[in-house]
């Protein structure tokens, strides 16, 4: 059986500031508090959890739960999709579908590039935004098979031939986590 992903999470005074399974945004939490005066942050920690261990703590999470770094446009894109799937489970969408849900219609590449930086993998679900292509081929395979169960349980083994898109952490987690979102 293969080890669960350790996550790397990150926060300041108690807020969710980065998740990662590496070092890789702790070191750009680091220089963001390196910039502000020493009166300004109190307590900053890391801790591992598994990729489980994410997702509980994730459906328990508020937005005020975390502190994101980063220009308005991309704090308004990550704060869109913590709302549109939390508590959880999300649903598949298109970066296209998604951008135009953020009230940028034309800014899909804009939108995915946030997704791409998101220092806040799973707790914020960059992984349920794939490829219009994808979304389009799961419509023609539900149509294909008239079933309304594809992504469910013990269909998610089609997911395996669906391009799911660009992953920070690749390909492979992109998939795990979709199936462990939509399979509950």
């Amino acid at each position: 059986m293969k080890a669960e992903t350790q996550w790397i999470l990150t926060e300041v005074d108690g807020k969710i500031a980065s998740v990662a399974p590496d070092y890789r945004h702790f070191a750009a939490v680091a220089g963001r508090i390196a910039a502000m005066k020493p009166s300004e942050v109190g307590a900053v920690s890391t801790r591992k959890l598994t990729t489980s261990e994410v997702m509980t703590l994730s459906r328990r999470l508020e937005w005020d739960d975390l502190l994101v770094f980063g220009t308005k446009f991309q704090k308004s894109v990550l704060e869109t999709l913590f709302l549109v799937t939390h508590p959880g489970p999300g649903r598949l969408m298109s970066y296209t579908d998604f951008a135009a849900l953020c009230g940028f219609p034309t800014a899909n590449r804009q939108v995915a590039h946030v997704m791409t930086l998101n220092p806040l993998a799973v707790i914020v679900p960059c992984h349920l935004v794939v490829p219009k292509e994808s979304i389009d081929r799961i419509a023609e395979i539900r149509a294909d098979a008239e079933s309304s169960t594809l992504f469910r349980g013990s269909d998610l083994y089609l997911l395996d031939s669906i391009d799911v898109g660009d992953y920070a952490y690749g390909p492979a987690l992109k998939r795990d986590l979709i199936k462990r979102e939509l399979g509950q």
